[in-house]
Order: C-alpha cells, then sequence, then structure tokens
C-alpha cells in the first residue's frame, strides 16, 4: 500500500493491491467490549467509575491504513507524487457497553470519550511527522461502519485532507481581508437571525449550514473561539459534558432522519510540522475555529453523493432546521 497524489485535485489517495479475497467476516464476539480476550494493542485508557475496568480507551486499528513506524519517503514519480503511508491509525472506544452509542449515552459517558480524542490527537501531534489527525465516526452500512462496538477512529496523516485545507486557506483568507474569524462572523449572524440554528448548549450551538452539501447537514460549533479541539477540551474539561449533551440530543434529532450518517471532527493542522508552506500556521490560532460536521446519508437522496466539488442538497438549511426542531426526542 502507498499514498499517491492526484495532481489536478492535489488530493492523497491511499491505494495498492493488498485487497482481500472475500468480504471480512464480522468476529462472533466483540473484541472491544471489557470482557474480550481479543489480543488489542492498547494506547491510551481513561479510568472508568469503581466497579468498572474503563470509561474509555484508545487501541491500534486491526488492520491499518497507516503504522507509525518509518519515513514517508515521499517522492517523485514523473508529475507524480508519492509516499508511503506513515502515521497512526486507532480505534477510540468512547463506552464500555456495547450499546453506549451517543445518543443513548450519558452526558459524562460522552464527555469522557470527548476527552480521550482530545488527549490522543494532543499525544500524535508531538510527532513531528505528522501533519493532521482526522478523527470520524462512519454510522450505518451505506457509510462505511466497521465494528459494532461504539466507537470514534483516529488517523494521523503526513498530510492534510483537501476538504480541510480548503477550510483552512479560506479562513486564512478571510482573516487576511477583514481581521476576523470566519466562524465567529457565521455564529454570530447565525444566532441574530435565528434562521438555521438548531440548539444551544452551554459554550456550544449546533446549525444547519447555509450552503449544506447534504440534506440535513449539522454543525457542532464553540461559541467561544479556538482553533484546536484538543487545546478548548483539556482547558475546559467540565464543557465536554454540555458538549456530549449536545452531540446526543442532535443525533436523536438526525436519526429521526436517517440512521446512517458521517461524524467528522475538524481540528487546526499540526503547527509543530516542519512545513511552513505558503505561512499557513502563521495566523491559525485566529483564522481557524474547530468544529464538529455531520452528513446523514438518505437512501432516498442519493445524487447527495454523486457530486463532490458541487455539492447538490434537495432539502434547504431552513427546512432542515424546522423539521429536525420539530422532531421528537428524548430529554
Amino acid at each position: 500500500m502507498e499514498l499517491r497524489k492526484d495532481p489536478i485535485t492535489r488530493s492523497w489517495v491511499i491505494t495498492g493491491d493488498d485487497i482481500p479475497e472475500a468480504a471480512a467476516r464480522p468476529d462472533p464476539v466483540c473484541r472491544f467490549c471489557p470482557t474480550s480476550t481479543a489480543p488489542v494493542q492498547q494506547t491510551a485508557l481513561l479510568q472508568g467509575q469503581p466497579g468498572a475496568a474503563w470509561s474509555a480507551r484508545a487501541v491500534v486499528h486491526p488492520n491499518p491504513l497507516y503504522r507509525i513506524e518509518g519515513d514517508p519517503s515521499r517522492r517523485g514519480d514523473g508529475l507524480y507524487d508519492r509516499m508511503r503511508p506513515v502515521g497512526a491509525h486507532e480505534v477510540l472506544i468512547e463506552n464500555p457497553r456495547h450499546d453506549g452509542h451517543i445518543w443513548n449515552a450519558t452526558d459524562s459517558e460522552i464527555a469522557q470519550g470527548l476527552l480521550l480524542i482530545a488527549q490522543r490527537i494532543q499525544d500524535l501531534k508531538r510527532d513531528g511527522r505528522f501533519k493532521y489527525m482526522s478523527v470520524f465516526k462512519n454510522h450505518g452500512a451505506a457509510a462505511g461502519q466497521e465494528f459494532e462496538h461504539p466507537n470514534f477512529q483516529l488517523t494521523a496523516t503526513t498530510f492534510v485532507p483537501r476538504r480541510v485545507l480548503y477550510e483552512l486557506r479560506a479562513s486564512r483568507e478571510y482573516f487576511l481581508s477583514k481581521e476576523r474569524c470566519v466562524f465567529c462572523d457565521i455564529i454570530n449572524q447565525e444566532t441574530q437571525q435565528n434562521l438555521r440554528v438548531l440548539e444551544l448548549q452551554g459554550d456550544f450551538l449546533a446549525l444547519c449550514p447555509y450552503a449544506p452539501r447534504v440534506p440535513y447537514e449539522t454543525w457542532i460549533l464553540p461559541k467561544v473561539h479556538d482553533s484546536a479541539f484538543e487545546r478548548f477540551a483539556m482547558n475546559r474539561p467540565n464543557s465536554m459534558r454540555d458538549l456530549g449533551a449536545l452531540l446526543r440530543r442532535t443525533l436523536q434529532r438526525i436519526r429521526t432522519i436517517s440512521e446512517e450518517f458521517h461524524l467528522v471532527l475538524h481540528t487546526s493542522p499540526n503547527t509543530q510540522h516542519p512545513s511552513n508552506t505558503m505561512g499557513y500556521w502563521k495566523t491559525i490560532d485566529e483564522d481557524y475555529h474547530w468544529h464538529i460536521e455531520i452528513l446523514p446519508i438518505l437512501a432516498s437522496k442519493a445524487k447527495s453523493y454523486t457530486f463532490k466539488e458541487v455539492y447538490f442538497s434537495p432539502v434547504s438549511s431552513e427546512t432542515a432546521v424546522k423539521r429536525l426542531r420539530e422532531a421528537k426526542i428524548t430529554s
């Protein structure tokens, strides 16, 4: 397996011929439950309540796309670029309960999972080889869910994913023009207009973005400016309960529309990485704003995923907010 760069879109793609001949079979016993005896390579653990083995823990992915050993060895291949898939790939087990998903977990349980995410990002950013840490949750077969046990996945890569790179560039350009964070301006306008705000909880708000890529796309952002989720979470650990509550209620709402979704955390890249190309990191603490993006998958709206650059969404944000606000959820 290796990483190859598309010279037109500038996207890195992991590819190779290491393809299993048959589809992987699900494990008869969950390897991530506390009672499992399956061998796992643990990287971090948060202690649980008295009588519990742990509250959240991180393990190396059983079949990692990226491996932590070695050097990327980026090299040219004519006009193309290629490099070894050096990085990290972890499964962040957010709850010891096999059925402890975010939408039916307690706020304290969710907060522990969020703190584990922050700790793992913070730790991996100490490695100067890694440029970006992606944290995501794929739920449902159409979303590419791998494991039944409640989990996030984390990948540390030697490049910044294209979608995040677009955000970084746009945020930097906006800041250079107006000396303000574009996300903060979005929060201020959306809060004032109250057309697309789904819910407020403590220092956080959930909203449907003005130009959604898919129906019912929802963002969760902190009202307090910070470019890095891990710094925010470690400096304000008590606020993770509010974030957990808002995340739980938001996913409950979205699951009244679709049970399948992608969830992605966007945080700042690793400023310790030696690359200073185009000066991206010089104003990043002022121009970028961490946030969570949730993209539901609607089987009846398959066209939502047909176009990757010009997205199609047949449901406006205003209509999406109205329907999600009216959804019946538990308190």
